[in-house]
């Protein structure tokens, strides 16, 4: 039997399984003495859900032992027996002993792997239950009140399926936890390892062996169990098709999960590369559907912001300091480099007994590896309090259990490591600090603020200095071109932008044409990110630091003429926002007009929202927070930049996602500065994406920050759904996806609307929010849509009655050839209404 791999995940197995291997007591047992033989045959559970047989990786000769997935149409291998010594040819067998050892053997007999049991079975039987546990028990025993002699639930691999326990035997030490394969195709454990630690109050860590002495480092930490989930898995709270279950007494320390919903198959996986991935199979599909993925950002890495510090993914900057800490590197931290975390501002006084505590809320709470943990159900929040206080080693308190009204005690000694704080979920951490540092308004606190105003009017009155020096430099270096430029280039350089600011004074870096030559391996086809309707763009490395960027090179023929490079370098270079890209330089030696800007790891958002295996890796939570950021780069652009600014083709391809799935807003070549006094503008050119374009813009030519908002809404239910606006997505009403999402909202279906690939982890009331704004941004008139203020107070709010009501979309339906929405080529110009059109196809 010859087994292929196949994406999502690297455990998605493809088996070509013959016939069924038809044992003499039934399909799922093995008696003592018989053998299960390298012949295609297989054991198969009594419900037909698990099977166990032969299986070999693609492109390799070795054979292994495995239980997978009998029923699903992309078998999934679960457990593998001989992982460490496989059989290299087709004589292998699997053999049931006498004394109820289970052993893989070769042709000659040689035992390349075998369960172990201290105790002898009398009449043994192997059997595969359809959970996927093979057990070992006797003959005479009631099946349905057995202690098993062995079970392969006891020995993991990769897998922890429902029912599985993994963690502590406290009794005999004994220890099951989660080992990855070591690559695709070799299920020998691998280099991560899943499992419960139990120092301090237990808690649930992903480890990683390194070096030769195989160095055990802690990869990933799911925090402690507070009664309801892990502290550092907020997103547990939204699991409905789960039961969870922690149980730490004097006899085991262990973690499992049971399926509420029999009509979803779900497992827990360690990948090769480390990954954590929670996957659901719904019935019918053609892929695992990954719910919850870790590392899912930069703050899930073991304590990335040092001892004392927080770290917030959505923070520009990712790291801050405890209050009453302050960095202790402040040099490095001034580099964005938190590591060596944070110090106390004062002392704790602990005997005069004037200490206090700072409330942090929605945290994940710290390491708890050096605490102690008390879960008596009568400890109070009051209790635990004093606790810590009487405890002059104590720095922090929380309650072990949030559960009900709330009980237990966890207190830290030392260093608070490995915090976090999330947009939901998390709790509530007390952390202890000295009276001078919870008391506000005071003498020194003053004196504090002088000398820091102080210094800064200083700082400042030196900067002018320096400027002035650098303006008249710049000013008498203006005048000698650059080797190499054409006047063509120099003009370009010189010109003034619409407002008044001259391209070569903007804070941005000028690049020659050999740094770009240099940095693309002369735009070398092997960093080609990808093409669009100006140019192709380009994976460079500048500088010494090899600082990755994204560099756009314009066609010389390209729509994007000089008035759009100059526009965009103009407009960029003065905007700062955690949700639009940053443009880091150009270049225009030679003829070349190159846009120079921060890489971004994950592409564009269409590359992922379009394609059914890429949209699996956008879980709700994901898309949701795209959402919101979005919406916040649209706010800063339209209401706090210093300029007023409509982005005019705002859709997916223009949306992208940084190494942790962040979006940021792209490609300000079409976007237009509003005065401000102008609230909307009538112009002749009208530019953008069909399928994106309000109705007002397309046909009449207004533009105003209420083109951006429709744009929005049609990027929110793409987003959504996994589908494009441009689609026909009911033949016989001939709708778009925007008429499509109408006739579900008004037939109260509007759930239907979600894509497959999200699975069914998911908040329902999200998701209709989110449609129901989205509709608001789509109407027709103007004056009907929110504002992106609005918008982001809607998308806050938990009423969704509170929201209004939203009347029909403009451009529900897919029109004639000759209409403004028709499909057209990657760019084309024509005119309606004596208006010039350029229209670019959303990619």
């Amino acid at each position: 039997m010859r087994l292929l791999t196949s994406a999502p995940t690297p455990t998605i197995l493809c088996l070509f399984i013959t016939t069924l291997l038809r044992p003499s007591i039934g399909d799922d047992t093995l008696t003592s003495g018989q053998a299960l033989v390298e012949d295609g045959k297989n054991l198969i559970s009594a419900g037909g859900s698990f099977a166990l047989g032969f299986f070999a990786p693609t492109g390799t000769d070795n054979r292994y032992v495995g239980i997978w997935y009998n029923k699903i149409s992309v078998p999934t291998v679960v457990w593998v027996a001989n992982r460490l010594r496989p059989l290299t040819n087709l004589h292998g067998s699997l053999k049931l002993l006498a004394n109820g050892t289970i052993a893989v053997t070769d042709e000659n007999s040689t035992v390349l792997w075998s369960s172990s049991s201290s105790a002898t079975v009398r009449n043994p039987v192997a059997q595969l239950l359809d959970d996927g546990n093979l057990v070992v028990r006797s003959a005479a025993d009631d099946k349905s009140n057995v202690s098993f002699a062995w079970q392969s639930f006891d020995y993991p691999t990769d897998t922890l399926l429902p029912g599985m326990k993994l963690g502590w035997n406290l009794t005999t030490r004994f220890n099951r936890q989660l080992s990855s394969w070591t690559s695709t195709v070799d299920p020998a454990p691998g280099k991560f390892t899943f499992g419960i630690d139990l120092e301090g109050d237990p808690q649930i860590f992903e480890w990683s062996f390194s070096g030769e002495q195989e160095t055990k480092q802690p990869q990933w930490r799911a925090g402690p169990w507070n009664g309801l989930r892990f502290t550092g898995v907020p997103q547990m709270q939204s699991y409905n098709m789960f039961s969870l279950h922690f149980t730490a007494d004097d006899q085991e320390v262990v973690y499992w999960f049971e399926m509420v919903d029999t009509t979803f198959v779900s497992r827990l996986v360690v990948n090769q590369s480390g990954a954590l991935r929670r996957l659901v199979w719904v019935e019918n599909s053609r892929w695992w559907n990954p719910i919850w993925v870790s590392p899912m950002d930069w703050c899930d890495e073991i304590s990335p912001c040092g001892p004392n510090g927080v770290c917030d993914a959505g923070a520009s900057l990712r790291c801050e300091c405890l209050p009453g800490f302050r960095p202790s590197n402040p040099a490095s931290w001034d580099f964005r480099d938190g590591t060596d975390g944070c110090a106390r501002k004062t002392a704790l006084d602990c005997k005069n007994g004037t200490d206090g505590f700072v409330l942090l809320q929605g945290v994940k709470l710290p390491d708890t590896s050096r605490s102690t943990v008390d879960w008596t159900t009568t400890v109070s929040a009051e209790q635990c309090r004093e606790r810590c206080l009487g405890n002059c080693s104590c720095t922090a308190y929380a309650q072990a259990n949030i559960s009900g009204s709330g009980s237990g005690c966890i207190m830290w000694t030392g260093n608070l490591t490995d915090l976090r704080v999330y947009v939901s979920g998390g709790q509530e951490l007390y952390v202890r600090l000295a009276a001078a540092d919870l008391r506000s308004g005071s003498r020194n606190d003053s004196i504090t603020i002088v000398i820091i105003i102080l210094s800064i009017l200083a700082t400042l009155s030196l900067a002018l200095v320096v400027y002035c020096k650098w303006k008249r430099r710049r000013e008498r270096e203006a005048t000698r071109p650059l080797a190499g430029m054409s006047s063509h280039s120099i003009s370009l350089a010189r010109q003034q932008g619409d407002e008044g600011t001259e391209a070569n004074n903007l804070e941005i870096s000028l690049f020659s044409i050999d740094a770009v030559v240099n940095a693309t391996d002369n735009f070398s086809v092997m960093n080609k990110l990808g093409e669009g309707g100006f140019g192709s763009v380009y994976k460079g490395k500048l500088g010494e630091e090899q600082l990755e960027v994204a560099m756009k090179r314009l066609e010389r023929n390209s729509v994007q003429g000089v008035d759009e490079f100059k526009n965009e370098i103009t407009l960029i270079a003065k905007l700062q926002h955690r949700n639009l890209v940053r443009l880091i330089g150009y270049c225009i030696q030679e003829e070349e007009r190159i846009l120079i800007y921060e890489y971004m790891h994950n592409g564009s958002l269409h590359s992922f929202l379009f394609d059914k295996v890429k949209g699996a890796l956008l879980n709700w939570t994901t898309r949701y927070n795209i959402i919101i950021g979005i919406a916040r780069g649209l706010l800063y652009l339209h209401e706090d930049s210093r300029f007023r600014i409509i982005h005019r083709d705002l859709k997916a391809s223009n949306v992208l996602l940084d190494k942790y799935m962040n979006p940021k807003i792209s490609d300000f070549g079409m976007a237009r500065i509003f005065k401000e006094d102008e609230t909307e503008v009538n112009t002749k050119r009208v530019v953008g994406t069909y399928g994106y374009m309000s109705p007002e813009y397309a046909m009449d030519g207004i533009c105003s920050t209420k083109s951006d908002v429709f744009s929005f809404g049609v990027l929110v239910l793409e987003i959504i759904s996994g589908k494009k606006n441009r689609g026909i997505y009911n033949s016989a009403r001939n709708l778009n996806l925007l008429g499509y999402t109408w006739s579900l909202w008004k037939e109260g279906n509007g759930l239907k609307l979600v894509d497959e690939s999200i699975g069914y982890s998911f908040s329902k009331a999200e998701i209709l929010k989110c449609i129901k704004i989205a509709l608001l941004c789509v109407q027709e008139h103007p004056q009907d849509r929110p504002t992106m203020s609005t918008i982001l107070l809607m998308v806050g709010t938990t009423d969704i009655a509170s929201i209004p009501q939203p009347q029909q979309p403009g451009f529900v339906g897919i029109r004639g050839p000759n209409e403004i929405n028709s499909s057209v080529s990657n760019h084309d110009s024509l005119s309606v209404n004596n208006l010039s059109i350029t229209t670019f196809e959303g990619r």
